[in-house]
């Protein structure tokens, strides 16, 4: 039935969460923003998580994991999704250079941890990195829209201001809400912003001076999440910080020593163990698996392990159970091991 709708209206499904591209624009030269409007199947979604968004590129179904930017209050209950355009990247370059009103894409329903808690905390600090920005724009947006009179303070790095998304609209936000401080910090900008140079504890005690007392919500790239985490731990305040990670995962266990053979039994291949995630080898041996975010958040690489011990790449746990659902992207072989791919 699906199929035959979808000729009068591309976005209507009976089940499928599917997405009608309104706007494109590019804040910056490096992103692209779409607002979407979601079929009836979509069911909102909180600040700071994240969607799947699936689109068809020579054929194939790509997945990626994008954080919406807007509120979760929204009227018009549309949905904003600012990407990041990889030069290297599939899917972000594809949408940064195809993308036009009209345009249909696939969604999963919102998900993730990383959003404020209820009741809210009355000191909130957000900090974030380049396209980092999305989760907890859309934090700062809901906040505002529900009238949180508790006092948010917004810490964001950028290479210049140019590379500001949102730069106007927090100039914004900053005059309207007495209650919201904005902080920018340059890593190439010597002039203007109000930091310059890397996160250190000098920043954050700059930035909000009461941050012991503040929950915080952290959304970047790899370096700027360390030294956050750093800080964090020296003073005894993981509890304290949250965090969204949207970076490929970095192996915790040595792989040097690997051997056996990787075998793919629906595609009916064998290759010889490199030590490297099943998805990675599964494409070195021409595959195509589903995937999306490649980092064991969003389970689009889901499959079937046969039998075989295998290594959580990020964790560095062993598992030996046979016939279990494993995570190709953080999942790599220990000696012989059998996956339905």
């Amino acid at each position: 039935m699906d199929r035959y709708v979808s000729m009068i209206d591309p976005a209507w499904s009976l089940t499928d969460i599917r997405a009608e591209v309104t706007t494109v624009e590019h804040k910056t030269s490096d992103s692209v923003t779409l607002t979407l409007r979601p079929n009836a199947n979509w069911q909102g979604f909180r600040a700071g998580q994240f969607v799947r968004l699936s689109v068809d590129i020579d054929g194939i179904r790509r997945t990626r994991c994008y954080s919406p930017a807007d509120s979760q209050f929204r009227r018009d209950g549309r949905i904003e999704l600012t990407i990041k355009v990889d030069p290297n990247g599939l899917v972000s370059r594809y949408l940064s250079d195809n993308a036009k009103p009209g345009m249909i894409v696939t969604l999963s329903e919102a998900q993730g941890e990383f959003f404020v808690p209820l009741p809210h905390p009355r000191r909130i600090l957000l900090i974030s990195g380049g396209s980092g920005i999305t989760p907890v724009m859309s934090m700062l947006r809901t906040l505002c829209d529900k009238a949180y009179n508790g006092k948010i303070t917004f810490l964001h790095y950028a290479f210049t201001e140019d590379d500001i998304i949102y730069r106007r609209e927090l100039d914004e936000l900053k005059e309207l809400y007495p209650t919201v401080k904005i902080v920018r910090a340059y890593t190439e900008q010597e002039t203007g912003g109000d930091l310059h140079g890397y996160f250190n504890r000098e920043h954050l005690v700059a930035a909000e001076p009461y941050f012991h007392d503040a929950e915080t919500f952290l959304c970047g790239p790899l370096p700027l999440m360390d030294a956050v985490r750093k800080v964090y731990a020296e003073d005894g305040l993981d509890d304290q910080l949250h965090l969204e990670q949207f970076a490929a995962p970095v192996r915790t266990v040595p792989s040097d020593d690997v051997d056996g053979d990787l075998s793919f039994t629906f595609a009916d291949k064998k290759v010889t163990n490199n030590g490297r995630s099943i998805l990675e080898q599964a494409e070195e041996a021409g595959l195509t698996p589903e995937y999306g975010c490649r980092m064991g958040i969003c389970f689009s690489c889901t499959k079937r392990k046969d039998f075989g011990t295998t290594r959580n790449v990020m964790t560095g746990e062993l598992d030996s159970e046979e016939n279990k659902d494993i995570q190709i992207c953080v999942t790599a072989p220990c000696g012989d091991v059998s996956v339905n791919l």
